[in-house]
């Protein structure tokens, strides 16, 4: 997967996503930036079931947001 750009809006709230893969320690990891913030580091978790941010800031992000970005990388990766 190369770097990804994709829109969308969650409970009338827009949102730009920004998502670049990168491996760490041979599994596929995700920096994640929306709206031109802060970047997030997505990874699988399998306690969740799908990608969770992991960073220190990850409670920032919207849960709905997190869970949409989540299924976008589950759907570009497939």
């Amino acid at each position: 997967m190369a770097d990804q750009n994709f829109n969308m809006v969650l409970s009338g709230v827009p949102y730009t996503v920004k998502v670049s893969p990168f491996d760490f320690n041979a599994e596929k990891r995700y920096k994640v930036t929306y709206n031109g913030g802060d970047e997030h580091i997505f990874t699988w978790d399998s306690s969740m079931g799908r990608y969770a941010a992991i960073d220190d800031d990850s409670a920032t992000i919207p849960d709905e947001l997190e869970v949409a970005i989540s299924e976008k990388l589950v759907s570009v990766r497939a």
